[in-house]
């Protein structure tokens, strides 16, 4: 079995595989501060739930953006898990050329992603993955990453809208029946939900206009909600990142003695 953890500004998801098949996933609160004991007993006790036992595991792998918990995630695994993890970190093998000015600044998401949707989709292909930023990450006929586009996350914009507005409330990430609003509630949502599916329609048709077509493949935890008043994505994967965890850990794997 492979333990493979994406480590998010906001959310941490696990991932159980048996060969390519997803066991079992979790999807909790990313906490900066838990310590090496925490988040040990933490992984230890989601394994127990599902009825795994650490000896099972063979390998663990960590995509993680959050620099400041890594070092507890690596000394957990090791003390509670009995495993060192491989870290998807510069220098690994990705099997997918990066055509970039600065392939070292490339988040370990973002890499997952595009080799998975490249896996499974072929290429030309562009991942929109709605996280705390909502990125584009585009790949080429040939399979190389050739680039992509960041934006301010669906939550982090509606956040913004009710923290600098005293008067207006926090609502539901939900698009009303009507683009006119007949209230504040109303209005919101339009704006904020109906708004974000005019920008990401509006940047995923730039981005393939650049490209000369191809797939696009939306992933992250507010994929859905987007996807229910659009028809710009050719599929929604929820698990799109841990597949490419999975495929990094492939091809970097040690070798079996």
């Amino acid at each position: 079995m492979l333990l493979a953890l994406d480590v998010g500004n906001t959310h941490m998801t696990i991932g159980v595989f048996r060969g390519a098949e997803i066991l079992r996933r979790w999807r909790l609160t990313t906490v900066h501060e838990r310590t090496v004991d925490e988040l040990g007993i933490f992984l230890r006790q989601l394994c127990q739930w599902a009825e795994i036992q650490p000896a099972d595991i063979n390998g663990v792998i960590v995509g993680s953006v959050v620099p400041q918990i890594d070092g507890a995630m690596r000394a957990a695994i090791a003390t509670y898990l009995h495993a060192e993890p491989l870290f998807v970190a510069p220098g690994i093998k990705s099997g997918m050329p990066l055509r970039v000015d600065t392939p070292l600044e490339l988040g370990a998401d973002r890499l997952c992603n595009a080799v998975a949707a490249f896996a499974e989709h072929g290429g030309p292909c562009v991942v929109v993955d709605f996280g705390t930023a909502t990125t584009w990450d585009v790949v080429s006929g040939k399979g190389e990453y050739v680039g992509g586009v960041i934006a301010p996350g669906l939550e982090i914009s509606a956040e913004a809208l009710f923290s600098r507005a005293a008067k207006l409330p926090r609502i539901e990430l939900a698009a009303p029946e009507r683009t006119i609003g007949k209230g504040t509630v109303d209005s919101m949502q339009a704006g904020i939900v109906l708004g974000y599916v005019g920008l990401t329609e509006g940047l995923t048709r730039r981005v393939l206009a650049e490209l000369g077509g191809g797939r696009v493949v939306a992933t992250g935890g507010l994929a859905r909600v987007i996807a229910r008043y659009t028809e710009i994505f050719d599929a929604i994967d929820d698990d799109l990142t841990l597949k490419g965890l999975r495929l990094l850990w492939e091809r970097n794997r040690p070798e079996r003695a």
